[in-house]
């Protein structure tokens, strides 16, 4: 029996963005993005939790330190993302539609090469209080 633990840290970011696929035409856009389509762009208030998975530390009692992984998201998620505009101003979605599961996947490549590899790790992105995604999925 292994004694893996599952510990969590929850952030939180604003960013705007405009749903939209360019070799569409604007009527297909609209159809299929609706709202979120906005040329002006809108935004979210968005709660990241990030999941690192491993057996605890035999010296600190940690899988890993929160704090540290605090760090790790605030200077390579947060500043990155929050409070910007993701379409305009990030590299990450200069040519890729900053959908949900789209940010999640580019936080999860981001933190992956941050966190030690002997650690299973998964971003739950909240997008509202309704609507979060998941990257890996978990089924």
């Amino acid at each position: 029996m292994n004694n893996k633990v599952a510990v969590y840290r929850k952030e939180h970011f604003n960013a705007a963005h405009r749903l939209f696929n360019p070799a569409w035409e604007e009527s297909k856009n609209d159809s299929v993005f609706g709202l979120c389509n906005n040329p002006n762009f809108h935004g979210h208030n968005y709660d990241i939790i990030v999941k690192v998975v491993g057996e605890p530390d035999p010296e600190t009692g940690f899988v890993i330190d929160l704090k540290y992984l605090s760090t790790i998201i605030k200077e390579n998620v947060l500043k990155r993302f929050d409070h910007k505009n993701l379409n305009l101003d990030t590299e990450a979605f200069k040519n890729s539609n900053p959908t949900a599961e789209n940010i999640a996947i580019v936080i999860y490549k981001i933190l992956r090469e941050k966190i030690d590899a002997k650690f299973d790790l998964q971003v739950r992105l909240y997008e509202t209080e309704r609507n979060f995604v998941e990257y890996p999925s978990t089924i």
